[in-house]
């Protein structure tokens, strides 16, 4: 299976514009452009497109690029549109293509590919990274783009005139007009030039065979996605939706909140769209799931999993409004057969190496633990119903749950979500 076609997820960063792929459409035959990650287009002249299969389409775009057969894994077609109008067609990571056999690949340009797609994510913000993350893979853009870092430069004020083109936006901290004009070019540089200029200093070089600079580019685009696998929504699915923000005020007024929903082989993470970090994160061991369609009342996707209530145990409901609900649920599922399959051929290879030359364990991956890292959960932030269970009943707690209500869940002994006792002190409503 080539990957989701028909995609309707959040779009790319080659979605900056309302576009068709479609340019020209005759009796027999159609110009079909296929966007890559870089925002380039790739040409297809293509005859009697209706009855095209996707993996003629996906071939056809391999041998214009030149792409090795793990291309035929390690892409997806997708097609994106914001407002379900007029689709573009888009070459991009396929997300079922699991991280371990991307560590494998050494072919340049699907190499680059997969690195222009992890670049426009961090920059867009859709991967949201701590600064010290985020400082750290720009400095291999710089590589990528200045080559080799040299005494003198760039200048960290040199780099203040395109820092978006190595930082997220958010962190690119800009003067304007008049205060613009005080500071001049002699003034301090900013935190986040700096910080981006003294981890380019850091960027350790490899040496090429031939000596050529375009040849050495191969081990950092390595590089910059092996960092990028520390992030545990990498590679993932994202989706528009809204989540009801807490009460507030005298007025109990709360309101919604828009988020991104990711999904991938390794869960489910639902993320603050406008501060740009991780509101929960949940491996699929950890959650049971389900929708509501349109027809019962607004599309809505339900998340369920163990918290607590002021120190008590209780199961916690999260209501994620969107239209793609059903989309997300099948997506759910699918990937979670594709894990449950994957594991007894997964534990008997060997682990990918590492830049290090080791070879960790299967399925090990590095986890930033630092304290209110933005891919951390933030559940005091989250709107939830929070239940219990009493004798025979689920009774709704003021503000907490036992048995769930959703029969959607990994199977039973593999995972670690758990029924919650009802304790005898608890405010039942």
């Amino acid at each position: 299976m080539d990957g989701p076609e028909g995609s309707t997820g959040q779009p790319g960063p080659a979605d900056r514009s309302h576009r068709s792929s479609v340019s020209s459409v005759g009796a027999r035959a159609a110009d079909v452009l296929v966007y890559l990650a870089d925002d380039s287009m790739v040409p297809l002249a293509v005859e009697n497109l209706p009855s095209l299969s996707a993996h003629e389409l996906h071939r056809a775009i391999r041998e214009v690029l030149q792409l090795p057969d793990i291309a035929l894994d390690a892409f997806a077609l997708w097609l994106v549109s914001p407002l379900l109008d007029e689709p573009s067609l888009q070459f991009r990571r396929n997300v079922f293509f699991p991280k371990r056999r991307e560590l494998q690949i050494h072919d340049k340009e699907v190499l680059r590919l997969l690195y222009e797609e992890a670049k426009g994510n961090v920059l867009a913000a859709r991967y949201p990274c701590d600064v010290e993350d985020c400082e750290a893979l720009g400095a291999l853009v710089c590589r990528v783009q200045l080559g080799p870092y040299q005494p003198g430069q760039p200048t960290a004020c040199t780099l203040r005139e395109k820092l978006d083109s190595f930082l997220p936006a958010h962190l690119c901290k800009r003067s304007h007009g008049l205060f613009a004009a005080f500071r001049g070019r002699g003034a301090k540089a900013g935190t986040g030039e700096q910080g981006l200029l003294n981890a380019y200093r850091r960027v350790q070089e490899v040496a090429s065979s031939d000596g050529e600079r375009e040849a050495s580019l191969s081990p950092h685009y390595r590089a910059y996605l092996l960092k990028c696998h520390e992030l545990p929504f990498y590679g993932c699915a994202f989706f528009h939706g809204e989540i009801d923000k807490p009460a507030q005020g005298f007025l109990h007024r709360g309101g919604r909140k828009p988020v991104s929903v990711a999904i991938s082989l390794d869960g489910v993470h639902v993320i603050d769209c406008r501060e740009k970090h991780v509101l929960l994160g949940l491996r699929f061991q950890e959650l049971s799931w389900d929708h509501t369609s349109p027809e019962e009342e607004e599309s809505v996707l339900w998340l369920e999993f163990d918290g607590d209530n002021e120190g008590t145990p209780v199961n916690k409901l999260l209501k994620i409004y969107s239209k793609q609900a059903e989309l997300m649920s099948s997506l759910i599922e699918y990937c979670i057969e594709l894990s449950q399959a994957a594991e007894p051929a997964a534990s008997q290879e060997a682990g990918p190496t590492s830049a290090s030359g080791s070879s960790p364990p299967p399925h090990q991956r590095p986890q930033l633990r630092r304290q209110g890292s933005v891919v951390c959960s933030r559940i005091q932030h989250l709107s939830t119903i929070d239940y219990v269970e009493e004798g025979e009943t689920i009774k709704r707690v003021k503000p907490k749950r036992t048995t769930s209500f959703f029969s959607r869940q990994l199977s039973l002994g593999q995972g670690s979500y758990t029924v919650v006792q009802a304790a005898d002190s608890l405010e039942q409503g």
